[in-house]
């Protein structure tokens, strides 16, 4: 018995390294058609990021290889990797948008946004600062991990707080289009029933792998509730979201712990630090961000 035991278990770890030897042959064929690359290029293409674009595209590599030199070309231009919080931090002011000081159960960093304390009318400068915090939440991802979670509170939202069709659209093709695979889940808390008006036009414009991320929880749903809970410790989530933690966000503590992240993403960058120690902010208690890994 114990010979068939040993042949099952060997079995076994063929197949569980089937795939991976699969996915890694994937990435050096992905490797080979890009080419050499150099400077911020080079630091952004590890081989985590190629399997990203390569599980975005189906593990198609002439169709990941488009998708990530069209993401390079973009960062060329749009330099995301530049962008000091010193820029956005007017559109932090209200706490619409910020990394929270907890994980999820998986180590994952955790973005909380509040759609309802909307404070500006500049979609640009709107994307810039989602772009910006998409960034922080790479620069702060555990060694190994490579996706973050949303937590969305609609408290105060209604359709003159919401961005326009358009700016939705735009923001969603950055985020699919250039951040592949970063989304883990996407949590919406209590959305009001006008919203699933909205949700319906913005989910067109998603690829279904995205859509099928994003969750709706409704407090009196004990399922969703489950769901929520089945990622985060009920004692580190917030009381907006059910939870026993109680969170005030406090815009120069982020500031602070925003201008630090700053520091080492330019020096994981490789350009020199030249932002103003702008005195802006954060919920206290965060703790000092590891070192990048993007």
């Amino acid at each position: 018995m114990s010979i068939f035991r040993r042949r099952g278990s060997s079995h076994q770890q063929q197949e569980q390294e089937q795939p991976e030897l699969q996915s890694e042959s994937k990435v050096n064929e992905l490797k080979a058609a890009l080419g050499p690359l150099s400077g911020r290029s080079l630091l952004y293409c590890t081989d985590a990021c190629l399997r990203r674009y390569l599980e975005a595209r189906n593990w198609n590599v002439e169709k990941a290889k488009k998708m990530l030199e069209e993401t390079l070309a973009w960062r060329s231009t749009y330099k995301p990797e530049e962008i000091r919080w010193h820029e956005v931090a007017v559109e932090g002011e209200t706490g619409k948008l910020f990394r929270a000081n907890f994980r999820d159960r998986f180590g994952r960093t955790v973005l909380i946004l509040k759609p309802g304390l909307q404070n500006t009318t500049s979609m640009d400068n709107q994307i810039k600062h989602l772009v910006y915090l998409m960034e922080n939440a790479m620069l702060n991802l555990p060694e190994g991990q490579e996706e973050m979670a949303w937590l969305i509170d609609f408290t105060g939202w209604s359709f003159t707080t919401s961005v326009p069709v358009r700016t939705a659209k735009d923001t969603i093709n950055i985020l699919q289009d250039h951040y592949p695979q970063r989304l883990a889940v996407a949590f919406l808390y209590a959305p009001p029933r006008i919203f699933e008006a909205f949700w319906k036009i913005v989910k067109f414009f998603m690829d279904p792998k995205t859509s099928q991320k994003v969750k709706f929880v409704y407090p009196k749903n004990k399922e969703s509730v489950e769901l929520m809970r089945s990622y985060f410790d009920v004692d580190n989530l917030p009381t907006e979201f059910g939870g026993k933690a109680t969170m005030k966000y406090d815009h120069e503590d982020f500031s602070r712990l925003m201008a630090q992240d700053d520091v080492k993403a330019a020096k994981f960058w490789g350009f020199d630090q030249k932002t103003t120690s702008s005195s802006t902010g954060y919920a206290a208690g965060a703790a000092v961000a590891p070192e990048p890994v993007v």
